[in-house]
């Protein structure tokens, strides 16, 4: 792991950063409780400021305390995770339709390269592929069209949703065939500058 101690002085905020990166990738998975000692140490950190980036991760849901016990990443019913992808494909639409009356020329150009590997295919079988260009995707999208809160929100929006569809489709909650056409859409429509 990395030594935040020897390189950063807003030791917590990084802490933060890494660790709901972790989680998003699925290093620390749902209902799996959290090692302090080992975090810190992996991490190059103090207690102090893990304990303060695990409150932060906390208060946006990603982790929950247990009583004397110390925190655990946060396991999600069904029920939440129909609410949260509701929320989800609101606000990812509010953020398209600004990325699409502000986006720059050049963005455009990077904007037409996602998916590349994938048009014109009958039947997408790399799921792995997929899900890192569709999450680079929706990371690119947000990024022009979301910003401050909306983006902070979406941000820990997509972490709950990629980490805890790990298992199914490597992280997508549809098959690749289902939703490529539906990105493309997307793409031409911002592209357009048209805000849908």
């Amino acid at each position: 792991m990395i030594n935040l101690g020897a390189t950063y002085e807003n030791l917590d905020q990084k802490a933060y950063q890494v660790i709901k990166k972790m989680i998003e990738d699925g290093q620390l998975l749902p209902g799996k409780k959290i090692s302090q000692e080992k975090l810190a140490s992996d991490l190059g950190i103090s207690r102090t400021p893990l304990v303060s980036a695990l409150k932060y991760l906390e208060k946006e849901k990603l982790i929950e305390a247990i009583p004397r016990r110390g925190f655990r990443v946060r396991r999600f019913t069904l029920e939440e995770m129909v609410h949260i992808f509701e929320l989800r494909e609101v606000l990812e639409g509010l953020a398209a339709r600004r990325a699409a009356t502000i986006i720059k020329d050049e963005e455009i150009a990077e904007l037409n390269r996602f998916f590349e590997d994938f048009k014109g295919m009958q039947d997408i079988s790399d799921f792995q592929q997929y899900s890192r260009e569709d999450k680079r995707f929706h990371n690119f999208v947000t990024g022009i069209g979301a910003k401050e809160f909306l983006q902070s929100i979406l941000e820990t929006y997509n972490v709950i949703s990629f980490s805890y569809q790990l298992g199914s489709f490597a992280g997508l909650v549809r098959r690749p065939n289902e939703t490529i056409q539906e990105h493309l859409s997307v793409i031409e429509a911002i592209s357009d500058r048209d805000p849908l």
